[in-house]
């Protein structure tokens, strides 16, 4: 694809916005044993309590169902969160909408936008990781289908009043009145997209924000997706929406601190999800490609990591970038040292580089 030169703009509309994702992997203690399933939790607490302590914008918890991954409920921690901070934006890094009820997750997210005074957002994803189908009973095969309809529906709802719609994935609704009302408007809603042009017209289609998950290889491919929504946007007679960036790394105060910290875990990882989804085991050559400057990894000291943020969000017309720190195996202490370098010395020099 060709990465188009007059893309690399952020929309000066849109405000620049630095935050972090995290997945809430299940983290060891200081003698290298894993942490209950409770203590993770607690744990996620702190380290968004902590990203609003640092200066970020955003915190965000992706839902997952898995014994490493035990983030099944994102929307209650994201409450405990909200109960502990005043500022900070708090959302789903992705709610998996495919397998879920749009009625039930817009109920959930607007109560925890008035839990929150309004610091409310979730980010819609298909679900590239699927385990919550055969948990909720759905058929991968109804994989685009329940996606498209559910998200027609969840565009309904965040218009506030009684609504009225029919589709095959689940009950029609007539004249439904959907509680709790919205304070002040819809909140901010994004689809999360990794690679699908299709995803890009929905998100589009329906007035969402654009969120590029980007885990591998080159950011820059990606640029073709910001222009397609722009145009889509213009040509549905939708206003302009800011395009974000979620993408996996980690900060230490060198770039051989983080190497050595994040390095084997990430392998640890990619080698236990290849059985499933038939990723290429890393290596160490593979890996230093990812964290170098046309790779898709965040790895290293606050300078290098800034400076990867500011110029991909350049490429890529990116008015957001959401950190996805964590990996199966870090310490929470070695989580909470990277909250800290990214909210006080990326965030600040990232907006210094774009100006």
């Amino acid at each position: 694809m060709n990465t188009t030169p007059d893309l690399a703009v952020p929309d000066p509309q849109f405000p620049i916005v630095l935050g972090l994702d995290t997945f809430g992997d299940v983290t060891r203690d200081e003698h290298g044993q894993l942490l209950s399933h409770a203590q993770a939790i607690r744990n996620l607490v702190e380290q968004g309590v902590q990203a609003e302590a640092v200066g970020l914008d955003f915190f965000g918890i992706g839902e997952h169902h898995t014994p490493d991954i035990p983030l099944s409920a994102a929307d209650v921690v994201l409450s405990a969160i909200a109960a502990r901070t005043e500022r900070i934006r708090l959302g789903s890094a992705v709610t998996v909408l495919s397998s879920d009820d749009p009625v039930r997750v817009f109920q959930r997210y607007s109560t925890l936008n008035a839990v929150s005074n309004g610091r409310a957002e979730v980010i819609l994803g298909r679900g590239s990781s699927v385990d919550s189908f055969p948990l909720f009973g759905y058929d991968l095969q109804d994989y685009e289908e329940l996606f498209d309809e559910k998200t027609n529906l969840f565009a309904e709802l965040l218009k506030g009043g009684p609504v009225t719609w029919h589709g095959n994935t689940r009950a029609a609704l007539v004249d439904q009145d959907v509680v709790p009302h919205l304070e002040s408007g819809p909140f901010p809603a994004w689809i999360g997209v990794g690679g699908s042009p299709q995803s890009v017209i929905r998100a589009a289609r329906y007035g969402f924000s654009l969120m590029l998950a980007i885990i591998g290889g080159s950011p820059q491919r990606f640029a073709p997706f910001s222009q397609l929504f722009g145009q889509a946007l213009q040509q549905l007679s939708q206003p302009a929406r800011p395009v974000g960036i979620h993408s996996p790394g980690h900060v230490a105060h060198t770039d051989e601190q983080a190497f050595e910290e994040f390095w084997p875990h990430y392998l640890a990882m990619i080698r236990q999800v290849s059985k499933t989804r038939g990723f290429r085991t890393p290596t160490k050559e593979s890996f230093t490609r990812e964290i170098g400057p046309d790779g898709a990894l965040y790895v290293g000291s606050p300078e290098t990591v800034a400076q990867k943020i500011a110029a991909n969000m350049t490429t890529l017309g990116a008015t957001r970038f959401d950190l996805k720190y964590g990996m199966g195996g870090l310490s929470h202490d070695k989580l909470m040292s990277n909250i800290e370098l990214f909210g006080t010395k990326v965030a600040p020099r990232v907006r210094e580089l774009l100006g």
